[in-house]
């Protein structure tokens, strides 16, 4: 069993226990983190053949696709819950006869609390037991996490209520949501012990400390070819009713650190839904601003990366990137007064002023999500369309436009 660097065994069985990703401030699926550097989603085909086919200019603004596991949910007779991965070089034999077990000296429990925990950077819960049919139901749950940080993340609704998160080592609110979803389906009476296959992607923010990272819907069309008409017309309503439409992008979701405070401030995609288009500018103003003052070192490096994404993006006959998203991420983490004096006054240990160049922040943009992109070529391909992707563009270049207003302070 080939294994990836950094992964965690069940010494008995070769098993790796995923544990959820930290910092998923956006999308539907939940995330989950194989190793430091590898995080897993469950798989959509159309997505596995877009990377599989990935263009070599696209390559450096997508994350790097490390193949396929099976991953299933399993509850011991404690009534302790964790998913399970096996790498795509095991195949599926180990799983299945596991699972095989799992069935076979299965035994009801009940009395059992409905609680995820994180313990020992292992993803451990426990869950409800459904005695009438024998079956593992995860109804809700509360998160419990370990306390070895001082990071905790603050979510502000649409309405501009805060709900703090205090737990040390939290998580991005949105991102607890998309696991409790994806756990409910995956312990449902009818999936249970079902296997699951998950998509490898390379973790974009490992190599960040505090990763601030923004999640754009790009383009003014969000629906696949493949979306029913109902689905297609709930799309086109939310994009008419938001930026997308007038700017083609929308706000999918955001967390940014604040140096003062020690906290990550998060915004979701409900929120994105409600901006208007100054509401938007001054979204993306926040974003770049950690509390002490507006980061503006950082817009240069990001339109370069903008810029360079746009000429490949026009460069991209008959692809359409429907419902995909475009990051943007930066280091938060601050440096100490040893490294980078500061201004009479400041917040000890911080800086007012920008960092000389030489410890400018690292900023990366990738494309993510690609469930329902479309190329000449693709997998069960309806339609095929000609030249660049005109919404994408269009959303590149009012987000180019925006930065270089908020960079000359218009």
């Amino acid at each position: 069993m080939v294994l990836l660097e950094g992964t965690e065994l069940d010494d008995r069985r070769g098993r790796v226990w995923l544990r959820p990703f930290t910092h998923q401030v956006g999308g539907h699926a939940g995330i989950m983190c194989y190793d430091k550097t590898t995080i897993c989603k469950p798989l959509v085909s159309q997505e596995q053949v877009f990377y599989e086919s990935l263009p070599a200019d696209l390559r450096p603004f997508t994350a790097q696709y490390k193949g396929l596991i099976s991953v299933y949910a399993e509850t011991d007779s404690s009534g302790q819950l964790g998913l399970v991965a096996f790498s795509q070089n095991d195949n599926d034999s180990l799983a299945v006869q596991t699972l095989a077990t799992k069935r076979k000296h299965k035994r009801g429990r009940n009395g059992l609390s409905e609680k995820l925990l994180l313990e020992e950077s292992h993803f451990l819960g426990k869950s409800c037991h459904d005695r009438s049919n024998g079956c593992i139901k995860v109804s809700s749950f509360s998160i419990n996490l370990v306390q070895d940080s001082d990071t905790a993340y603050q979510m502000e609704d649409p309405n501009g209520n805060k709900n703090d998160i205090q737990e040390r080592n939290s998580h991005n609110p949105w991102g607890l949501h998309c696991l409790r979803t994806l756990l409910s389906h995956m312990t449902s009476e009818f999936t249970e012990n079902k296997l699951f296959r998950f998509v490898l992607l390379e973790n974009v923010v490992s190599q960040f400390h505090q990763p601030c990272i923004l999640d754009l819907k790009m383009g003014t069309r969000q629906h696949g070819d493949d979306a029913s008409e109902e689905k297609k017309k709930r799309h086109m309503k939310k994009c008419e009713q938001s930026t997308s439409s007038s700017l083609g992008l929308r706000l999918g979701g955001m967390q940014v650190y604040q140096a003062k405070s020690h906290h990550f401030h998060c915004r979701d995609k409900y929120y994105g839904r409600t901006l208007t288009e100054e509401g938007f500018q001054q979204t993306l103003y926040h974003f770049l601003h950690d509390g002490h003052r507006l980061k503006k070192e950082l817009i240069d490096p990001i339109l370069q990366k903008l810029l360079c994404l746009k000429s490949i993006i026009e460069r991209q006959g008959s692809y359409r990137f429907y419902s995909s998203s475009l990051l943007i991420i930066y280091e938060g983490k601050h440096q100490s007064n040893s490294n980078l004096g500061h201004r009479k006054g400041s917040p000890a240990g911080y800086s007012t002023e920008p960092p000389p160049p030489s410890t400018m922040p690292k900023v990366d943009v990738r494309m993510i999500d690609f469930a329902h992109t479309t190329y000449k070529g693709a997998r069960n391909n309806t339609t095929t369309y000609d030249g660049p992707d005109l919404g994408y563009i269009f959303g590149l270049q009012n987000l180019i436009h925006i930065l270089r207003k908020i960079k000359d302070g218009d």
